[in-house]
């Protein structure tokens, strides 16, 4: 059994809940399902559970339904354990299938005598041209996959190591030696597993990379027929955004050259086909700022952006065993900081940060740039080899009075060094930004 943080965002729902239903989303396979389920039983003597990919009558019970009324009671024909108001949930999954069933969500909920939980992947997508949308009526929580500390929690990591790495983060002191090598090697594993629940347990419960790439080449196999489905015809030119992915990610600069995609340079044409990708959950975007200055969102460049992974178990995967092998024997001719970045970006995503960098012709390139929540804004370089104190762009942003940053991270192998305004943490430590 997994431990994950959403379960915390839904226990706060039960009790805070009244007249809104849960909307639970997220990418495929990430465990929406899983933890609805396990949710439910915990806290309602009674679950029915409607699954409107699988269950096609029931689909077409809800679409045709011409009334609240009528919805409810076709509903109720579909239930397997007796229907007591208070003591009732439906568990509503694959909602994607079943567009209706969100619109209608308002009326089901005004006869307060039952509880809702919706669950579904593609929401990005193919609710965004929602007719009525439940304004007031749906709470939502957003799944990831796993991120580090999850990842730790499921290898068995003990809470005191963990606290310790944390306290070490804010305190700027190193880390005892033992315990980062540990937490060190995990984070190598991490980068191999990524945080999709079935890879993590295949690989957890094993050892066996083979194992965790077949876990992973069927989510990849997934995501393809999911953009073949719901893409429609985009599909063609989004399934080539995906596949290159791991390629556009490796270059230097990490941006994505539109012309790689078919010979066209036309960036406006393919706008919606790279948010496509983040909209279905299956990619992050990092988008440019003009200057590294709060907010960050008010000078973002919307035409300039790197796309990552949203998972960096699948990147692994999709760029070949040969950079797998590199993780694990530390090879120093293959280029990790693609992969390295890739899942600082999923870390920081996971808590809630927006994904900013910075790239300017005078001052170079920051990975990313962080808005922390009490309006602070803090570079972040990620430095996957041993040649992590060279990072000319830093120090030129730290110099500029403009900016008025006063701290930045590079996040890198080796334990806590501080060096005036620049602390270098442990590459796992992006856990705690």
């Amino acid at each position: 059994m997994l431990k994950r943080k959403a379960l915390d965002a839904l226990e706060e729902w039960y009790r805070n809940r009244s007249k809104q239903a849960l909307l639970i989303t997220g990418a495929r396979q990430v465990g929406k399902t899983y933890l609805a389920r396990r949710f439910a039983a915990a806290h309602w003597e009674n679950v029915v559970e409607l699954n409107f990919y699988e269950n096609t009558e029931a689909r077409r019970a809800v679409e045709t339904a011409t009334s609240s009324s009528e919805l409810f009671l076709r509903l109720t024909a579909f239930a397997d354990v007796p229907l007591v108001p208070g003591k009732t949930v439906f568990f509503l999954d694959e909602i994607q299938e079943c567009k209706e069933a969100v619109t209608a969500i308002k009326f089901l909920m005004e006869r307060a005598d039952y509880d809702y939980i919706l669950s579904g992947s593609m929401l990005g997508v193919e609710l965004r041209g929602i007719a009525s949308a439940p304004v007031g009526y749906l709470s939502t929580v957003k799944m990831y996959p796993l991120d580090f500390e999850e990842y730790c929690w499921a290898n068995g990591v003990a809470p005191a190591l963990l606290d310790a790495a944390r306290y070490a983060f804010r305190e700027k002191r190193p880390l005892d030696e033992f315990v980062h090598g540990r937490l060190l090697t995990l984070f190598h594993h991490y980068l191999i597993s990524g945080g999709m629940p079935d890879a993590v347990l295949a690989f957890v419960d094993s050892d066996d990379v083979g194992r965790a790439r077949t876990a992973q080449e069927a989510i990849v196999t997934q995501y393809r027929w999911d953009i073949g489905k719901y893409a429609q015809g985009r599909a063609r030119v989004v399934r080539r955004i995906f596949d290159l992915m791991p390629s556009e990610i490796s270059r230097q600069d990490k941006r994505f050259t539109i012309r790689d995609v078919e010979g066209d340079s036309h960036f406006d044409r393919y706008d919606n086909d790279f948010m496509w990708l983040t909209d279905a959950n299956a990619a992050l975007a990092v988008y440019n700022v003009r200057e590294p200055r709060y907010p960050l969102a008010a000078s973002m460049e919307a035409p300039k952006f790197k796309l990552f992974s949203s998972d960096v178990g699948i990147l692994t995967y999709q760029c070949g065993l040969d950079v797998v092998r590199g993780i694990l024997g530390s090879r120093p001719d293959i280029n990790f900081g693609a992969v390295y970045e890739n899942a600082v970006a999923q870390e920081l995503a996971a808590h809630g940060l927006g994904l900013y960098y910075f790239k300017n012709r005078g001052m170079g390139e920051l990975d990313f740039v962080v808005q922390t929540r009490d309006g602070r804004v803090m570079p972040v370089e990620v430095k996957s080899g041993k040649g992590y104190s060279r990072h000319s762009a830093l120090r030129k942003v730290l110099g500029t009075p403009n900016y008025g940053i006063d701290e930045a991270v590079v996040l890198c192998e080796g334990n806590i060094e501080v060096d005036g305004a620049i602390t270098y943490c442990p590459v796992y430590m992006a856990a705690f930004l």
